[in-house]
């Protein structure tokens, strides 16, 4: 294989032998959640009788735990760097049987541990994202004030925070269209946090495809739509700066986000379905509000797949662009990876992902039951 993965406990490499001896290892990594790593060991008792890995202080909790893969001619990536939070214990009259299943979340959790009640006024969202990442010695990713919210002015309404910093700022990313999450880089300890838009505009990392039988790079993909979301916003506030009575709206068809193909959801469902925005806020925030709700709605179609790191030649990453070749013109072009759950064994590296897009190929005209129909009446 050419995929190496380094295992490390409290900043220590775990030994060889330790790789041979695994269950299972997987590492999930994910746009809406915390990354977690799941990891299954064999329970043995060692020479004075004790459960090996249980009661020598091996996985205690919040033991420090980080994943680091590499890819042949790639440099290092760290896929997951967190602690150890909960472990389940099964014990078999057969030894052989007993297992310990030990479950770690990214480094996101000591954020998610005390409520807090503050108050965040003269400041946006990415400031106060910046802000609180920074409390915990983790870097701000440049993105994070890009098409920022407006300030927060208190003599308008102020931003109050009543919850962790983890539940608070992914309420932000989400009434901001964003997405929040804490990850580490090409080591251990170097992590950053990320309060950013989805990013569909980079360059493909990595073709997929199963159309070729030399070329193929995954057995099987599963594609699925839903139209059943908004498509366009229609939103109104009353500006509490002015006089009049009567509302500001900022309705929106848009989530300015580019398509990832030539039919958004509109124009592939035919019909626009209306989302009426509700939720206060300051007239300067109910664009950006609407246009989180296209944001999120916009990703309409999803695909799934699994593909071997070897075949693939890379390893996928959350917010990474990929391209798909062989799934017709509806399906095929450009996707976000937006899940990838890596699973590590001694033979084999392979990943499986969750993709999504906010458009369709296949323009209206080209293809269908209309011209199969003429082609069978012209070969007949």
């Amino acid at each position: 294989m050419t995929v190496t993965v380094q295992l490390s406990l409290s900043g220590t490499p775990v030994p060889q032998a330790f790789y041979s001896s695994m269950e299972s290892l997987e590492v999930e990594e994910s746009s809406e959640g915390p990354d977690m790593l799941l990891l299954r060991m064999p329970v043995n008792r060692n020479s004075s009788g004790d459960l090996q890995y249980v009661g020598d202080g091996t996985f205690e909790p919040y033991t420090p735990i980080s994943m680091v893969v590499t890819a042949a001619g790639q440099s290092a990536q760290c896929v997951f760097d967190g602690y150890v939070l909960a472990w389940q214990l099964h014990l078999d009259r057969t030894s052989s049987s007993s297992t310990l299943d030990i479950a770690a979340q990214d480094a996101s959790w000591l954020m998610n541990v005390d409520d807090t009640v503050a108050e965040w006024s003269g400041q946006t969202d990415g400031e106060v994202a910046n802000a609180i990442f920074a409390s915990y010695g983790f870097t701000g990713a440049d993105a994070n004030t890009d098409d920022d919210s407006p300030v927060h002015d208190p003599d308008a309404h102020s931003l109050f925070q009543r919850a962790t910093d983890l539940q608070f700022l992914r309420g932000l990313a989400r009434r901001g269209g964003r997405i929040c999450r804490v990850a580490c880089t090409s080591a251990p300890g170097d992590r950053t946090g990320f309060f950013i838009r989805p990013s569909v505009d980079g360059q493909p990392v990595a073709t997929i495809s199963l159309a070729d039988p030399a070329k193929w790079t995954v057995d099987t993909l599963d594609f699925d739509w839903d139209v059943m979301r908004p498509s366009q916003v229609d939103a109104s506030q009353v500006d509490l700066t002015q006089s009049a009575d009567d509302g500001t709206a900022a309705d929106a068809a848009s989530s300015g986000l580019t398509t990832l193909a030539d039919r958004d959801l509109p124009t592939y469902a035919g019909r626009t379905s209306t989302f009426i925005l509700t939720s206060p806020a300051d007239v300067p925030e109910l664009p950006q509000r609407a246009a989180a709700v296209l944001a999120e709605s916009g990703f309409f179609t999803r695909c799934t797949g699994e593909a071997d790191a070897d075949r693939l030649g890379t390893v996928l990453r959350v917010g990474d662009v990929v391209t798909i070749e062989g799934a017709g013109s509806l399906h095929s072009g450009s996707w976000l990876v937006w899940t990838v759950r890596h699973r590590f064994a001694l033979a084999s590296f392979t990943m499986h992902f969750t993709l999504v897009r906010n458009g369709v190929g296949a323009a209206p005209g080209q293809g269908g039951l209309a011209a199969a129909a003429g082609a069978i009446g012209g070969a007949l």
